[in-house]
Formats: structure tokens, C-alpha cells, sequence
């Protein structure tokens, strides 16, 4: 899924939740947060990927390396 379909989905549960009697206080606070939480979490994924982009960038062979470990863990199932 990529970002933007979430941030369609979210925008979609925030209409939903803006509608009279579609959940109870409660839910509407707790649905709330976890709303908040997932774009905060959309945020940092941005930041993050920028500033790999940026890693690369400027270190290309110990990023290669990098790419090579993980990978090799991931084959090991770690």
C-alpha cells in the first residue's frame, strides 16, 4: 500500500468519524489517536527515506555494503 492510498484512507475515517452518531465519544477519541499516530509514523518514514536517499548519496560503497548485509540477514531470517 503505498503512502498516499493511506493518507486517502485516513482522510476517508476522519470524514466518516466527522459524521453525527458514527461511533461514540470514546472510539471517536481513541480512532482519534491512532489517526495521529499513523501520519506522524508517515512523517518520520519521509524524513527517513529522505535522508537515506541522502546517505547514498554521499557514502555510495559503505551503503552498498549495507544493502549486501541486510540482505544477506534476510536470506538468514533474521
Amino acid at each position: 500500500m503505498t503512502q498516499e492510498t493511506l493518507r486517502e484512507l485516513l482522510a476517508r475515517v476522519h470524514e466518516r468519524l466527522s459524521q453525527p452518531g458514527s461511533v461514540d465519544g470514546e472510539a471517536r477519541e481513541l480512532l482519534g489517536t491512532v489517526m495521529r499516530d499513523i501520519e506522524r509514523a508517515l512523517g518520520r518514514r519521509t524524513q527517513l527515506e529522505s535522508l537515506a536517499v541522502q546517505f547514498e548519496a554521499d557514502h555510495p560503497q559503505l551503503a552498498e555494503l549495507l544493502r549486501r548485509i541486510i540482505d544477506a540477514l534476510g536470506k538468514a531470517g533474521i
